[in-house]
């Protein structure tokens, strides 16, 4: 095949070589099949008709496999830019085709992978395992909770019965949780999902490496973002990842205006690294207000709530011209899409780096751990409700008891996150069970009082840091912080998008567009709370329960009601977006 390979070595030319490979193989075909029509001689007559009919499968075979080579070549005359990577699966299936042109495994007996001849798994299974995964934790979720509610109105000795049913039936549901990912691991496809995973992030970071590294500085578009957002740290990140998104789509290089930042006087360029290594001012250009012009040089762009008019690339939306790839390797793209941009953003100064190693060897770091964020301080009572540590410790044994469910054991280990340092002490006193690593005194410099300090701005990008790292997290998504961790996480993984557990929320970009949900089973309402759905319907959503029933608007009746969470899927939405070809 080297020949074949040396072939698409160039773009020049493309379609006239898979023409030739596509002649070469129909030739091949063609002889396949007059050989297997035209026996031997000496081949008994009462062979005839069967020899016939196998003939005439093997046509039907090459004709399917005509079309597929057809496909594939129509792939590359219409389309003058096929990537390098789009490419080189094209010619491992013209290279497979060629070799098996009817399509036969030469060890029929053996089961073949749900996916391509290159080992890749199709974007029907991926979806389908994934939602066989979430909707394991959602039936558990709808008969704990109508289990739990049976509970409290009946007599005690039914009660010891049901607290039976439910100890039973929550070790089913992790034994079918530990069999998915034991199927994750074991279908073939885990070496795609990686280097996937390697190639779409290798492709976005060298695209915002050119964005932000203009040719030439004094001519490039650009757009200022002021980081001093009137709000905490993890809110701030989130407000430069917003902008950073709107450059990325309207091509402008990023100037982040960070000088006096409320966290550090001296700026984020004295705590990460400058996000250009060329062009780090406006210079002489005149600045105007979003969305000005096509010709203004610089745009100064306000924050998110007050974006006017607000464009549809915004989250939850993610770029059309990598969607297709995003969609079939992660259960949230755009948790990844935002994800990207803190990877860029949070690359450590050298002395922020040695400040994380020193404090993860003075902590005790080691792995399994289950990082655990509790907020409270601000938030509880305005934006998040209050919740117990022992509601937290519930899904953190949760976790390792799914872990351990084919017996083996391991240390139970948590990193313990907060703005209130009596957290960590009531945590030790009631699970002494666990090994706890957490640092009281960061949790106090994370209070309202002092968190705006360099050492509260370590103190949070160190919490930040390792909840991110851990194996797994339990939080509240109402707070920026679990979210951020959360979406530093798949950076880390090809998948990291069942690595949590949210106490409220469900995951939201503040100030996003419309979350929708698109219906694949219909339902009828039982009672005045509930939805009527058809499937095609879509519904916007505004939470989970986590009691099998998650809370929306049905877009088509504009009733807002209830809806089991089953019965949707994620509706993906797409923005068409620059493709930077020169990258």
């Amino acid at each position: 095949m080297s020949l074949l390979r040396q072939f698409f070595g160039s773009s020049s030319n493309t379609w006239v070589r898979a023409l030739i490979i596509f002649c070469l193989a129909w030739a091949f075909l063609v002889y396949v099949f007059v050989t297997k029509l035209n026996p031997p001689s000496t081949e008994e007559p009462d062979n005839t008709s069967k020899r016939i009919n196998q003939a005439l499968q093997l046509l039907e075979a090459s004709r399917q496999r005509n079309q597929e080579l057809q496909e594939m070549i129509d792939t590359l005359l219409n389309d003058d830019r096929v990537d390098k990577q789009s490419a080189q699966r094209l010619i491992q299936k013209l290279e497979y085709n060629i070799k098996n042109p009817l399509g036969i495994e030469s060890k029929p007996d053996v089961p073949q992978p749900f996916g391509s001849p290159s080992n890749e798994p199709t974007l029907e299974y991926e979806l389908l395992r994934r939602r066989i995964q979430t909707n394991i934790a959602e039936i558990w979720n709808f008969f704990s909770n109508e289990l739990g509610k049976i509970r409290k109105q009946v007599d005690p000795n039914m009660k010891e019965d049901i607290n039976s049913v439910l100890i039973m039936g929550a070790e089913h549901k992790r034994s079918l949780l530990s069999d998915m990912e034991r199927l994750r691991q074991l279908d073939g496809y885990e070496a795609w999902r990686h280097q996937e995973a390697k190639d779409l992030s290798d492709l976005v970071q060298r695209r915002l490496r050119y964005l932000q590294n203009p040719t030439d500085c004094s001519k490039a578009k650009k757009l200022v973002c002021k980081l001093n957002k009137g709000c905490g740290y993890g809110c701030q990140l989130h407000h430069a990842v917003y902008c950073f998104i709107v450059a990325y789509a309207t091509e402008r290089t990023l100037i982040l205006k960070s000088k006096g930042w409320r966290y550090h006087k001296g700026g984020w360029e004295e705590v990460f690294q400058p996000v250009s290594d060329s062009c780090l001012d406006i210079g002489p250009a005149r600045a105007n207000n979003w969305p000005g012009r096509p010709e203004s040089q610089v745009l100064v762009l306000p924050i998110i709530d007050s974006l006017m008019p607000r464009p549809p690339y915004l989250p939850l939306a993610i770029p059309e011209d990598i969607s297709h790839r995003l969609k079939r390797l992660h259960s949230e793209p755009i948790v990844w899409w935002v994800g990207q941009f803190l990877k860029y953003l949070l690359r450590p100064q050298k002395g922020t780096q040695e400040f994380l190693e020193n404090s993860m060897a003075k902590l005790g770091w080691k792995k399994p751990i289950v990082g655990v964020h509790v907020r409270r301080t601000d938030k509880v009572g305005t934006e998040a409700a209050f919740h117990s540590i022992d509601e937290y410790m519930t899904h953190v044994e949760d976790y390792y008891l799914t872990q351990e469910i084919n017996g083996t054991s391991m240390t139970r280990r948590i990193f313990l996150a907060s703005d209130d340092a009596r957290v960590i002490d009531e945590a030790r006193k009631k699970y002494p069970q666990y090994e706890i690593i957490g640092d009281a005194e960061v949790a106090r410099m994370a209070a309202v009082s002092t968190r705006y300090t360099d050492t509260g701005l370590n103190g949070i990008i160190l919490d930040i840091h390792l909840l991110s790292i851990s194996d797994y997290l339990v939080c509240t998504f109402s707070s920026q912080v679990c979210r951020v961790a959360y979406e530093i996480m798949q950076t880390l993984y090809p998948d990291a998008g069942h690595r949590f557990k949210s106490l409220d929320d469900i995951y939201y970009y503040g100030g996003q567009n419309q979350h929708n949900r698109q219906v694949v089973i219909p339902h009828k309402a039982r009672n005045h709370d509930e939805l009527q759905l058809r499937p095609g319907d879509l519904v916007g959503v505004a939470g989970n329960h986590w009691d099998g029933f998650s809370k929306g608007k049905n877009t088509r009746t504009n009733q807002v009601g209830l809806f089991p969470s089953f019965k949707v899927v994620d509706k993906v939405e797409t923005a068409k977006l620059p493709t930077y070809p020169n990258v």
